[in-house]
């Protein structure tokens, strides 16, 4: 569904699963002194020897990168041990090997996300279709994703963080905006086609620019400016020639561009200190539970209790069906964020941003064949030309402006 990720430079922690060591008897490494790095200095220590991959390669494959630091020389028996367990898993595992191995994680990853996130459009906009809740929709997809985090936490498939107060009142400002964003989609998804509702969505690049400028002083180069012409023009194109268009769904996703983007303003204007900065997969389960509470009063206040199966039975729907459907959908929502993140780990915002834009892309051409959406020649130029723009806007990105000499 919705494409930003929480823009965060994440600060990710290392696995607690230590690598078996092969069967040659060699001593576990002795504990360095408190202060002193073990691993910092193995290019030196390998200076002499024939090249190897030792440790530091499998630290930045995670994200961590040890500098080296020649001012303070290892012992020399930790640096034989070390060049030792360096030699046998390089004979164990080729550097081409692990390479091909990563890049096999990354792309099935990227399959995950696509096909969760397509799975989702679809269940989600079938519910909507039946089921004219949008809020109660909204609150089952949390309660589900809350569910699916605290067994997370519970079985320590990931480990639970130990959250401050301050923590907490900077993260409830993201959760809310969070909160709306997905009940804005679920709005225009209930009133319009799935593909509208994403190509509506393809003027998020728009909206962070604006945002960004405004609250962080962050204002555009003329590349960016002008990757954002053809967005804006792709998405009027199609809304004119849309058949499902209405301007409630209309403004429910554009409603959720703002609120998605304000997001990633939030999250860049308040949590900013490194020493209370929490990884994305932590942050996006923190602002699940906190999202949960917040839509819940909200939900049954405005739409009433309306999950229930007396109810349901009574409107006429399947209720075996319907709630078959809402739960797919909710675990689908929470699995594609889940790995969105886990992506965003691996690989630079920029490419995150392209792979992003392949996705809307994909999520629109199959949910036009399922749904057999009407589409006139004219609506399908504009939503590729707004397509087009978003891939072009995620790539004049990394162009920075020129250092302005004295």
């Amino acid at each position: 569904m919705q494409s930003s990720a929480i823009a965060f430079s994440p600060s990710l922690s290392l696995s607690t699963n230590s690598r078996k060591l092969s069967a040659r008897g060699f001593n576990p490494l002795p504990l360095s002194p408190p202060g002193q790095r073990r691993f910092s200095n193995a290019p030196a220590l390998f200076a002499s020897t024939r090249r190897v991959s030792p440790v530091t390669c499998s630290l930045k494959q995670s994200g961590w990168v040890s500098g080296p630091n020649p001012a303070v020389p290892e012992p020399e028996s930790d640096g034989v041990v070390v060049r030792a367990t360096a030699e046998t898993a390089g004979a164990a595992e080729t550097p081409g090997s692990k390479s091909f191995a990563d890049t096999l994680v990354l792309g099935s990853l990227f399959g995950l996300w696509y096909l969760f996130n397509i799975y989702f459009n679809i269940y989600n906009k079938q519910v909507l279709k039946a089921f004219h809740y949008p809020m109660t929709v909204t609150l089952i997809q949390f309660a589900v994703g809350t569910v699916l985090v605290v067994l997370m936490w519970t079985f320590n498939l990931y480990k639970r963080p130990k959250i401050s107060g301050g923590q907490l009142a900077a993260i409830l400002p993201l959760a809310m905006v969070h909160t709306l964003g997905n009940l804005f989609t679920n709005m225009s998804l209930g009133k319009v086609a799935v593909s509208f509702t994403h190509t509506i969505k393809a003027m998020e690049p728009f909206f962070s620019v604006v945002l960004s400028a405004m609250f962080l002083g962050e204002f555009p180069t003329l590349w960016v400016v002008s990757s954002l012409l053809p967005i804006v023009g792709g998405v009027a194109l199609a809304s004119m020639t849309e058949a499902s268009f209405n301007w409630a769904g209309f403004w429910s996703a554009m409603a959720s561009n703002l609120t998605n983007q304000s997001r990633n303003v939030l999250s860049k204007k308040f949590m900013v200190k490194k020493e209370e900065s929490l990884d994305n997969i932590t942050l996006f389960s923190i602002i699940t539970i906190m999202s949960f509470f917040l839509m819940a009063p909200a939900a049954i206040f405005v739409e009433g209790v309306k999950f229930t199966p007396s109810y349901l039975q009574a409107a006429g729907l399947n209720v075996k069906q319907l709630c078959t459907r809402s739960l797919l959908a909710a675990l689908c929502f929470h699995a594609y964020q889940q790995v969105s993140y886990m992506i965003l780990q691996r690989v630079s915002p920029v490419t995150h941003s392209v792979g992003n834009c392949v996705k809307r892309v994909v999520v629109i051409v199959t949910s036009v064949l399922f749904f057999r959406t009407p589409v006139s020649p004219i609506n399908s130029l504009g939503t590729g030309i707004a397509l087009a723009g978003v891939f072009l806007y995620s790539r004049v990105k990394r162009i920075k402006p020129m250092p302005k000499t004295a």
